[in-house]
Formats: structure tokens, sequence, C-alpha cells
């Protein structure tokens, strides 16, 4: 029997027992008023018309003679509807015994006889007629109220053993058939709990054929099922874990990660090896513990802690490391790792990897041709000083040529080799730059100082193409920390490149102001109304000897200026950008420091 079976018969029982006590007591209840009425109608009735005959009695006895004839005609009327109420055995006779004693004081009151005793003695015999008829109804009445009480007191007790044995019923029902529905559903939670915790082992036993019996076997055929995917998905988990454990062990890059907590969680032997620690010394501790005993593993930190906007736009870091008595270089590179959660439909942060990459060879390639650059640098700047020298004497009519075409032919050179030299000169730049040896003379400089003199000096070159310098700078801004040779090169070379690409009859514009970030710092900026750069191009011109494409059909510049731009700029604190989009122009912006 299913369990809605159950639960609908156990409902139509509670629901037939109640409806046969309730039909049984309306029987009870109906026999008890149908006795009740037949002794009001019957006894009762008989009683109160022998009290009214009595009281007629009284008003004739009350006078002698002549018999009062409205009392008279009073009792006759009672005694007829008493003969047509008898009801009880022996009434019949007394009430026939009272017409005949009525008769006979007729018959006395016809004879004129008046003699007082004869009358009271046929008074005498009415009144006790009268009470016998009284006393028979009365009795009547005693034995059925005494009846009807027993019949009471017996309905009284079926309705009570009914109505016990229907209260019994019902709570057989209420204790078993709901335990019945929950004792299955309790063995489901358990099992459900249970596989919640990955114990899939705790079937559920099937007792029944009802509907907990139908869900039992279907969970435990999910149950089976569950173990063979588990089985077989964390045999695919283990064998790419071991897969990517292996690859990640092989690496010859040091690799960490670090999760949300600032925990490390894994680090592969490369990693173990540069930081020459043991796994245990170094997993699943906190990054800041570690880095207070480590000090290279605090310089990884604190590349960690560089905010992620700055990373994509500082170049990556490279540290040297002593290994094997020889210095090697290595990379360092911070990726955050996001997952979306599902539960919350959001992407999230779950940790960070530091890896670091061994550049030993191209560094030594990088300062192998560093060195052949300031090599040739210096050896090529002696012969093109001395070129440059010749050229001022040949220029000179009195001791060179005097040609007008000749002179053009000079100029001619004497510009390229200028160019020469100024290439040379930036290639000394980053041959310092990449050596360290570049000196910076730090010192409370104001802004409007470097401004000026980079305006004087840039006020021939705007002449050829007729523009116009628009300098707007605040009176309220503080001094900065700089080298005052340095940053004006910096913004002689931005504004450079703005005449260069600015249309005809156009405008740079120079505009300083405080940043709000903490702690502030200066802000200047170069803008032009040039064609703008396409995005894919505005991190690649900071990169050495990159040149993007020109429609103008401009050839000069050797791709170094901006280089060595961010170089000196980032070596006094602060950062160099551009902000561009096509067809807009393009606004060159560095920092500085302020004074303190």
């Amino acid at each position: 029997m299913n369990l809605k079976t159950k639960i609908t018969l156990a409902f139509l029982t509670m629901l037939l027992l109640l409806l046969g006590v309730s039909a049984f007591t309306l029987y009870s209840l109906n026999r008890l008023d149908r006795s009740a009425r037949n002794v009001l109608q019957d006894n009762l009735y008989s009683v109160e018309l022998g009290q009214h005959m009595l009281r007629a009695l009284d008003q004739l006895q009350a006078q002698e003679a002549p018999l009062d004839t409205q009392a008279k005609q009073q009792f006759e009327q009672l005694l007829a509807r008493e003969a047509g109420n008898v009801t009880e055995p022996g009434e019949q006779e007394v009430v026939d015994s009272l017409f005949s004693e009525l008769a006979s004081t007729e018959r006395y009151l016809a004879s004129d006889t008046t003699a007082p005793q004869i009358w009271r003695a046929h008074m005498g015999q009415l009144r006790q007629l009268t009470y016998r008829m009284v006393n028979v109804n009365t009795q009547a009445l005693t034995r059925k109220n005494e009846a009807a009480n027993r019949l009471a007191t017996q309905q009284s007790g079926y309705v009570l053993a009914l109505l016990t044995f229907a209260v019994l019923t019902c709570l057989l029902f209420v204790l078993s058939v709901p335990e019945a529905a929950v004792s299955g559903l309790r063995k489901l939670s358990a099992s459900i709990e249970n596989a919640t915790h990955q114990d899939y082992s705790n079937s559920i036993p099937v007792e029944t054929h009802d509907e907990f019996g139908t869900v039992a076997r279907a969970f435990n055929r999910l149950l089976v099922q569950l173990q063979d995917y588990r089985t077989s998905t964390l045999a695919q988990i283990l064998t790419e874990r071991n897969r990517m454990a292996s690859m990640v062990n092989n690496l010859d890059e040091g690799l960490l990660l670090v999760d949300e907590t600032r925990r490390i969680i894994l680090a592969n032997p490369a990693a173990l090896n540069l930081l020459t620690l043991p796994a245990e010394q170094l997993l699943h501790r906190s990054a800041d513990d570690v880095a207070q005993e480590n000090d290279l593993f605090r310089e990884l930190l604190r590349h960690l802690d560089t905010p992620a906007a700055r990373r994509s736009t500082e170049a990556a870091p490279v540290l040297t490391l002593a290994q094997n008595g020889e210095e090697a270089y290595y990379r360092v590179a911070v990726n955050d790792v996001v997952s979306f959660n599902q539960a919350l439909e959001k992407t999230e942060f779950v940790g960070s990897i530091l890896t670091l990459h061994n550049v030993s060879e191209y560094k030594k390639l990088d300062q192998a041709k560093s060195n052949f650059l300031a090599t040739v640098s210096h050896e090529l700047k002696t012969p093109l000083s001395s070129i440059n020298f010749s050229l001022k004497l040949l220029q000179n009519g009195k001791v060179g040529i005097v040609n007008e075409e000749q002179q053009k032919i000079l100029a001619t050179i004497k510009q390229e080799n200028q160019r020469l030299l100024k290439l040379v000169g930036e290639l000394i730049d980053v041959s310092r730059l990449e050596s360290g040896n570049i000196q910076l003379n730090f010192q409370p400089t104001r802004i409007h100082d470097i401004v000026q003199f980079a305006a004087a000096t840039i006020h021939l070159q705007l002449q050829p193409k007729q523009l116009t310098l628009d300098v707007q700078l605040p009176d309220y801004l503080p001094t900065v920390r700089a080298d005052v040779e340095k940053t004006t090169w910096v913004l002689l070379n931005l504004l450079a490149n703005g005449i260069r690409y600015s249309p005809e009859q156009g405008a740079l514009h120079i505009r300083a102001a405080l940043t709000p970030d903490a702690p502030p710092q200066v802000q200047i900026s170069v803008h032009d109304h040039g064609p703008g750069i396409a995005p894919q191009y505005q991190e690649k011109i900071f990169q050495r000897f990159v040149q993007i494409p020109d429609k103008s059909g401009y050839k000069g510049g050797s791709g170094l200026g901006l280089s060595i731009a961010r170089e000196f700029i980032t070596s006094q604190g602060g950062q160099l950008w551009v902000e561009s989009e096509l067809g807009t122009g393009s606004t060159f912006s560095f920092s500085l420091p302020l004074s303190t």
C-alpha cells in the first residue's frame, strides 16, 4: 500500500468515526427528548388536571347547598379531559369511579336531601378519588423519570465508549501515519548529509513498495552513479594534477603561487632553490612572515604589492642573483588570478602568480650590445665633432668655399652631421642609463622655471609652421624635487615631438597641476593637435628604437627620445605616459614628486 492510500484511509476512518459518534449522540438525545416529552404530555398533564379538579371541589365544598353550578361544570369538564388522557394502568377505574360518584351526588341533590353529613361524604369521596388519580400519575411520573435517568446514563456510557474508541483510533493514526511519512524522509536526509561529505556508501534500505520505496531506489541508483562519476573524475583530476605538477616542477623558471589571504600555496623546485628554503619552511605560511626572514622574497613581495595599474606601465624588474659564483639575472613577473564565482555571479580575486624567468643569456647579449653601442658612440663622437668643426671652417668665406651652391651642400652635410651627433649623444645616454652611471642632480625646483626655459629654447622651432605655444601654470604650484637639466630635456623632447606632428598654424598647450594621489605630485602635460596615436602603439612608443608608422612621411628620429625621457622621469620618482585618440591629438604627461 502506498503512502498516499495510507493517509487517505486514515482521514476517511477519522471522518467515519466522527460521523458515527455524532449520529449516535443525536440518536441518544432524540430518545431522551421523546421520553421527557411523553412524561410532560401524559402524566404531568393528568397531575395538573387533578390539581384543578381539587380546587373545583374546594369551591363546591365551601357552600353546602344548593350546589354551585359553575364549579360543578368546571369539575365535569376537567374530569372529561382526564378521561381522554388515561395512560396508566388502574387510571381508567379511578376515572370511572369519579364519574359514578359524581352521578350519585347529582341524584342526591335531585332528592332534595340537604343533610350536611351526606354532602360532606360525597365531597370526601370525590376528593379521595381525585387524589388517587393524581397519585397514579405521580407514581408513573416518578417511574418514567427514573427510567429516563437510567436511559440517559446508559446512552452517556455508550457515547463515552464510542468517543473513547474514536479518540484512541485517531491517536493511533496520528502517531503512526506521520511517523510512516517522516521516517523515510529522515533516512533520506541522513543519506543526503553523508553524500554532501562525499560518503556515497550510506544507501537507503528499501523496506516498502510505496512512494518512499520508489524514491529510495532512485536515490540509491544516484549514489552508485555519483560514486562511479567521482571515481572517474578523481582519477582524471589526479592525472591532470600529476601532469601539471610534473610540468611545474620541471620548469626552469621559479614559480610561486600566493592565495588571496597572502599565503604561499605552491612553490616549484626552481623557486625553492633560488630562495634557498626547504618546502616546509615556505609552503602554507604567510608571505609577510617569510619576507621577514628572506631578503629575496622580501623583494618579490614588494613587486607583488605594486598596484596592477602600475605593473602594466612599468618595465618588469630584473633581479641580480649569485649562482655558482656568477651573476644570474631573473626577470620578475606578477600575474593576478581571478575566477568567476557562480554563487555570487561575479569575478573574484583568488591569488597571484610570481614567476622568476632566467634572462641571464639575454642580459649578457644586452650588455654586449650596450658595450658595443657605448664604444661605437664614443668612437664616433670624436671624428664627428672634428668633422663638424671642419665644416664650420669650410663655411667661413675667408678660409673655405665661397661658392653658393657649395655652401648649400655644406649646410646639408652639417645638418646630417648634427643629426649624427644627436644620435650619438642619445646612444651615450642610453648606455649610461643601462649601466646605471647616469648622474642626477636633485634640487628643489620651480616648474615655472623649467617651462620658461624650455619655451624660450623651443621658440625658434615654432616659426616654420607658425605654431603658437599656450602656457597656463597656476601660481600656487609647490616646488618639486628634480634634476633641472634632465627634466628640461624631457620637456623639450615632448615639445619637439609636438611641433613635428602638429599641423601648420596650430597650437601647443602646456599645463601643470597637483595630482590627487597620496602623496601628491606635480603633473606637467603637453597637448598637441596632431593626428593622434592608435591605442596599440601608445605603450610601444616608449620602447627603444621603436617608431610608429607616420602618414606624413617623416623619417627622422632614432626612436630613443621617449625611452630616454621615461628613464629620466622614472629615475626621479615620477611617471611618464600618453593619452591619445586618433584624430584628436595627443597629451604627453609626466609627474614629479614634491620637494621636502
